[in-house]
């Protein structure tokens, strides 16, 4: 979903430059770190949301970098159960904190899409039994 472009900044001593997967990885394991995220989502197949879990952060990710800001959006799956908009919320402020303190780049949205609804295995035997 990301491009390998790279962004230079001009700094007093020279020029930093951020590749966009650099961002989208930052932006990943922000986004899995929140409590009710199943994972990233690499798009749908199939009429499913196909869930990528932990390993490849960046295909949940699309980024656009510009030489001070930037803009993110994020394509995840959540835990059934979840408290969706105040998750939604975590994941904002922490992928916001995240790439602006690691790159001084400054996060000017942060769109989350929900994907997929994860239903653990465990929890729908669990279910079956009480019922």
């Amino acid at each position: 979903m990301s491009t390998n472009n790279i962004n230079t900044r001009e700094e007093q001593h020279g020029n930093v430059s951020f590749a966009n997967d650099v961002v989208a990885t930052i932006a990943g394991l922000a986004t899995v770190e929140i409590e009710g995220v199943a994972g990233m989502s690499g798009g749908f197949s199939g009429g499913l949301a196909e869930l990528l879990g932990r390993k490849n952060l960046t295909k949940g990710v699309k980024v656009e970098v510009g030489k001070e800001e930037c803009a993110i959006d994020l394509y995840v799956v959540v835990d059934y159960g979840s408290d969706i908009p105040a998750m939604c919320k975590k994941i904002q402020a922490n992928v916001k904190k995240a790439v602006e303190t690691m790159t001084g780049l400054r996060v000017i949205e942060t769109n989350v899409h929900i994907q997929g609804v994860h239903i653990d295995k465990e929890k729908k035997e669990e279910d079956k039994r009480v019922h």
